[in-house]
């Protein structure tokens, strides 16, 4: 199934029924501010083996999305350091690599006691875990020598919409990753440069 959301003022009824297809242990495509991504409710341990087949050998690149910093902050330990340089450059197009706390599921960190913590720029990745109530865990489609089947909606669908259960069209997706920044050191270490410039 696909289902147009527009990131200026997504449907109710429209998002309601992503919702649902998560709550019922779905996994979905949907577009972030960099690629367009699987995701899951990190409440449901079947979608989460789910996503995790459907990865591979890449499982271990998970990531988190959630609202805001709020939220994260419920699933990750953050010191003050941290939570500066995440309200400067949150939300945005970027991976920070944080120490997860008891209340992530060992089911989505696997063997890693890190979150690779996502706050995206755009408003219908934030709509959907606002809507959801809960964060998703989120793998971003894996690139292809033929970009617009990671980056054009209709053409995920058409390549992809079998294995899962919809395809969120956001508009036309990205072909640039995240930056990845590790801040379980001392000072932040940029791991891939991506869309994002550090603040």
């Amino acid at each position: 199934m696909l289902i147009k959301l527009h990131d200026k003022n997504p449907s109710e009824r429209d998002l309601r029924r992503i919702v649902e297809v998560l709550e019922r242990d779905g996994v979905v495509i949907y577009p972030t501010d960099s690629l367009y991504a699987y995701g899951c409710s990190l409440r449901s341990p079947r979608a989460i083996e789910r996503l995790r087949r459907i990865k591979g050998k890449q499982a271990d690149e998970l990531a988190v999305v959630f609202a805001d910093i709020a939220q994260a902050a419920e699933y990750c330990r953050v010191d003050n350091a941290a939570y500066r340089l995440l309200r400067r450059n949150l939300p945005g197009p970027f991976t920070f690599l944080v120490p997860a706390s008891s209340r992530t599921s060992d089911k989505a960190l696997g063997k890693r006691r890190t979150v690779g913590m996502r706050i995206p720029g755009h408003a219908v990745a934030r709509a959907l875990v606002e809507a959801l109530g809960a964060p998703l865990l989120t793998t971003s489609l894996a690139p292809d020598a033929e970009t617009e089947y990671t980056t054009d909606p209709e053409l995920i669908h058409e390549r992809l919409g079998r294995t899962v259960e919809a395809v969120v069209d956001g508009g036309q997706g990205s072909t640039e990753p995240t930056t990845v920044v590790d801040l379980t050191g001392d000072e932040p270490a940029i791991v891939r440069q991506g869309r994002g410039e550090l603040q």
